[in-house]
């Protein structure tokens, strides 16, 4: 009887550390699946929408979210939006975004001075400027050297044609 009892002391004993183990090893698998989802889809762009209109973010995300499931097709796009481009700036992620599709004119902070901020956090990341007005881009060059102006889209614009452009900046 005496070896019964000892046998199963150090089964509970060992099973303590088994327990453990095993809420380690939870842990570990939670923290790996957590960085997994972090880590980047080949497939997947990121891209960050800002306009002080709510109502075009809002149009701009669920569009381009949206727009590949139509045939079935994985997530394209995932699309990150701000109405305000000072709250934009405070929050932006280096090394997180593919493309910046910025409006031009909003109050506070215009899309060219967002871009100027934003491009000394990540020199990386391509950026598309929309306007409904006319834009002087040789004008622009000049008062902001150090920004490319390759995408400019002009507003308003159809889903299909901002995924085409997009795309192709992207590619």
């Amino acid at each position: 009887m005496h070896k019964l009892t000892s046998y199963f002391y150090n089964f509970s004993s060992s099973n303590t550390n088994d327990q453990s183990y095993l809420q380690d090893q939870k842990q570990d698998t939670a923290i790996i699946k957590e960085k997994q989802k972090e880590a980047k889809d080949p497939y997947l762009k990121r891209i960050l929408v800002v306009d002080d209109e709510p109502d075009i973010t809002l149009a701009f995300k669920v569009g381009l979210e949206d727009y590949y499931f139509q045939d079935n097709e994985r997530r394209r796009f995932e699309v990150h939006t701000y109405d305000n481009p000072i709250s934009a700036l405070s929050e932006f992620k280096p090394h997180f975004y593919d493309l910046m599709l910025v409006d031009v004119y909003m109050p506070k902070m215009n899309g060219f001075e967002l871009c100027e901020k934003i491009l000394e956090l990540d020199a990386n990341v391509r950026v598309c400027f929309m306007s409904s007005a006319e834009i002087n881009i040789e004008a622009l060059r000049e008062v902001y050297p150090k920004l490319g102006f390759g995408c400019f889209i002009r507003k308003p614009i159809t889903i299909e044609y901002l995924v085409k452009r997009l795309s192709a900046e992207l590619n």
